[in-house]
């Protein structure tokens, strides 16, 4: 894997990331969230996941260090 293809997906990850927190905040405000919301999160997850196991196999492991509001 190419340094531009690791970059990309760091950013990717990121925006996945983005996403879940801003899923997360919107559920955290609703007094009954709808299953949509969790299935929507759900899915996000899965796909940080699986950006983290590309990672890995380019030898790039995602390392999160101290709390950030991108990851």
């Amino acid at each position: 894997m190419t340094v531009d293809e690791v970059e990309d997906l760091k950013r990717a990850r990121g925006a996945l990331a983005r996403q879940r927190n801003a899923i997360a905040k919107r559920l955290g405000g609703l007094d009954v969230a709808p299953i949509s919301m969790a299935e929507d999160l759900t899915r996000t997850l899965l796909a940080i996941e699986a950006v983290d196991r590309a990672l890995v196999d380019a030898g790039q492991p995602h390392v999160d260090i101290g709390a950030s509001h991108d990851d």
